[in-house]
């Protein structure tokens, strides 16, 4: 009989570190705002050099910059900060990677004070923003902040959606990419086939963002436009590739079935569906990335949750799928789904 832990053995401090974590969320937040990576990065690492380039109080970035060491987000020696491989790859405004533009998504202020109210969330089952209707209201503005912020952090993903499909064999296609936001992964699939013609699907003013950027790809003359909802506009028809990319999650099972027969209809011979989205294991509690955001789902949707492999292809049979396949990828904790009619 395995012994039963003491009281004595209990250590409070995941209590304590977790009822604090917002602290953390701030800080980082503030840094990005305040360029102090970028700056660090370009050789000004002292307190009163940093107070002065970034406008700050000596106090103040004296904290925030003790506590992003503390974090692992800086180094310190004597009275000098420096970069980690981390944040030097990703938070330096510099680098190519840099990703610190998704927190202007990831730490919105509504967002945010939704997760303070997770309790009424919980009661209730409607989201404490958005009047309840939660992040999927209609044309709800916080997705052209999204479509703003979070395109840095999809090209990996992006790009191993055309590189699963082949995109650069050429082959003359229709692609549908619906619920496009910042349009990254119709833009690389037809950045890497010249013959590609991509329907993007979003609410207006998003689409406005994701045009921005086809036409900086150099791909706009076969990017095309499909404003409204997913659920309520016309796709078209005879379309070769579908690419469902970080959608489904935010409805439940009833509905996501509803869409995909809508998407079904919407195939020509021989068509792909391209699911990329977390998908949890069936114990819910790995991988962690992938079954952690049921809580995002939790604190932002009526519906919508981490979903398992098993519960896709349940989905998909049921909206008249043949097959649904999951491939490979090594995309931040992202799963890669190929279904056929």
């Amino acid at each position: 009989m395995a012994t039963k832990p003491s009281a004595a053995q209990a250590d409070p401090n995941r209590v304590y570190e977790t009822l604090n974590a917002y602290q953390n969320t701030a800080a980082l937040k503030a840094a990005i705002e305040l360029d102090v990576f970028t700056a660090i990065g370009e050789g000004v690492d002292t307190v009163g050099a940093l107070a002065k380039r970034c406008r700050g109080t000596e106090r103040g970035v004296r904290i925030l910059c003790d506590y992003l060491t503390i974090l692992g987000f800086l180094t310190k020696k004597g009275d000098h900060y420096a970069l980690t491989l981390d944040s030097a790859t990703f938070l330096d405004r510099r680098s190519p990677a840099c990703q610190a533009a998704s927190c202007g998504f990831l730490a919105l202020p509504e967002t945010v004070a939704a997760f303070m109210h997770l309790t009424q969330t919980i009661r209730t089952g409607h989201p404490a923003m958005s009047g309840g209707r939660g992040s999927v209201s209609h044309e709800n503005s916080i997705w052209v902040d999204f479509a703003r912020s979070m395109a840095p952090l999809t090209v990996p993903a992006a790009e191993e959606v055309a590189t699963a499909l082949d995109a650069k064999a050429g082959a003359k296609w229709k692609v549908l990419d619906v619920a496009a936001g910042h349009g990254l992964y119709g833009i690389t699939v037809a950045k890497h086939n010249p013959n590609a013609e991509i329907f993007a699907q979003d609410w207006d003013q998003v689409l406005d963002v994701a045009e921005e950027n086809a036409r900086a790809a150099g791909v706009a003359s076969r990017w095309h436009r499909l404003p409204g909802s997913a659920f309520e506009i016309e796709f078209g028809t005879r379309f070769d590739i579908v690419l469902i990319t970080q959608f489904l999650h935010h409805f439940d099972a009833t509905a996501i079935t509803a869409l995909l027969r809508k998407v079904r209809k919407s195939l020509g011979p021989n068509a792909t569906v391209v699911t990329m989205d977390w998908v949890a294991n069936p114990d819910r509690v790995s991988p962690p990335l992938a079954a952690s955001f049921s809580m995002m789902m939790l604190g932002m949707t009526m519906g919508g949750d981490a979903y398992t492999l098993a519960e896709y292809e349940q989905m998909f049979r049921s909206a008249g799928f043949s097959s649904t396949k999951l491939h490979t990828t090594t995309a931040r904790g992202h799963s890669l789904l190929l279904s056929r009619a």
